[in-house]
């Protein structure tokens, strides 16, 4: 018999829930990028706003868009949703720093009395879950354990765990990305040198699971897709697994050697300001270069400031 979700929407259709989540966040984001754009001198950028709107407009295609009908069709969809999720949405959206700019976009009652708080009491929970170990382990676990035959079908012919599935393929994006990226208000973990190395890492069990749904020769998941022929369904697998092969080594490849790159950079630049600073500096030359300091301590200064929360709750 084909696989089913019970009361799943009809082939091309759009998800009201969904849209209306994805515009509701958008908006209160696109708030408090205002807000703090009037009021901070250190404001997030347009770049940061363009981010997360498309971060969010990523989530929506994968699970609020038609192709979120198509999954149990075919495998190559759901690849594609699961990747869109974890490689593509988590990643743009934590460059939007939504954690900060969406606190100032919340109405100042909500903020105090429920983010707050809520805040408070996961501050433990929150500084280990973006230990680097436990975001590798959790983009990892996320991936392969949705994978296992019995839980991809549980995941299949159920929608409350199929909204689970998908739940969990973005928070475990977000934690993985989340030492990468580093957004506000988090504080780097490892030296930035451990990071190409974590993204290299990371492509070693895709790349192990990706291998197997290609070259194993049988269908992995028996029911899904089941409306087809098997040499059709065996098909579907293997592109599939190809996507997810080529896909996450250039997602997890391509930061890790621009980072490369940035390190090699300051490198160059140390050695070379090094070998400048071998010539005493007068007077003037020393009040150039403190500048930028005391400019960069004011702005940090201002935040901390009692006349900032003071902002925030007007």
């Amino acid at each position: 018999m084909p696989c089913a979700v019970p009361d799943a929407p009809a082939s091309g259709s759009i998800s009201i829930p969904m849209t209306v989540a994805a515009l509701t966040v958008a908006l209160v984001y696109l708030r408090g990028w205002f807000r703090l754009r009037s009021a901070s001198p250190n404001a997030p950028s347009i770049r940061k706003l363009i981010a997360f709107v498309g971060g969010s407009l990523t989530v929506w295609i994968a699970v609020g868009s038609p192709l979120a009908t198509l999954d149990h069709a075919r495998l190559t969809f759901h690849m594609v949703q699961h990747l869109l999720l974890m490689t593509i949405a988590a990643p743009l959206i934590l460059l939007g720093e939504p954690v900060t700019t969406l606190r100032h976009g919340l109405p100042t009652s909500v903020v105090d009395r429920v983010v707050n708080p809520f805040l408070r009491r996961l501050r433990a929970v929150g500084t280990l879950l973006t230990h680097p170990v436990c975001c590798w382990l959790a983009g990892t676990a996320v991936v392969i354990a949705w994978h296992i035959p019995a839980l991809f079908e549980l995941a299949m012919h159920s929608p409350f765990w199929h909204a689970v599935q998908h739940a969990s393929f973005l928070a475990g994006g977000l934690l993985f990305w989340w030492p990468v990226i580093q957004p506000s208000p988090g504080i780097a973990r490892w030296p930035r040198w451990s990071l190409p190395l974590y993204l290299f890492l990371a492509t070693l069990p895709c790349d192990a699971l990706s291998a197997f749904l290609t070259f194993c020769g049988h269908v992995v998941y028996p029911t899904h897709g089941a409306g087809a022929t098997d040499a059709l369904r065996l098909q579907d697998q293997e592109l599939a697994g190809a996507l997810m092969w080529c896909w996450v080594t250039f997602a997890y490849v391509i930061p890790a050697v621009v980072i490369t790159i940035q390190l090699l950079g300051m490198g160059v630049s140390l050695v070379d300001s090094g070998a400048r600073d071998l010539t005493p500096l007068s007077t003037n030359q020393t009040a150039l270069v403190e500048i930028p300091t005391v400019a960069k301590r004011a702005q940090l200064e201002w935040f901390l400031s009692p006349s900032h929360a003071k902002w925030h709750d007007s």
